[in-house]
């Protein structure tokens, strides 16, 4: 039976500029590679934008990167990143 992994997210730091911009960096565990990773999202419009959660150029498995994503949307949506 296999030790069962979730996926890590840890936000180390935010910031929001004076265009409304917020950049989020943040720090994690692809459970489903085996691997720690780190990056920046931003958010423009209330919407996640970045190479870590883009489908075609995230290093990230497909399950890490959607957990990633849902989770930064949800943290944002509850007013974390004011």
């Amino acid at each position: 039976m296999h030790e069962k992994h979730n996926h890590v997210l840890t936000i180390i730091d935010f910031i929001t500029t004076q265009h409304n911009t917020t950049f989020v960096k943040l720090s994690g565990y692809d459970a489903s590679f085996g691997k720690a990773f780190e990056g920046e999202v931003k958010f423009v419009g209330g919407r996640p934008f970045g190479d870590l959660i883009h489908p075609e150029r995230s290093s990230l498995s497909p399950e890490c990167r959607d957990f990633v994503r849902d989770r930064l949307l949800n943290r944002y949506s509850a007013g974390e990143f004011n």
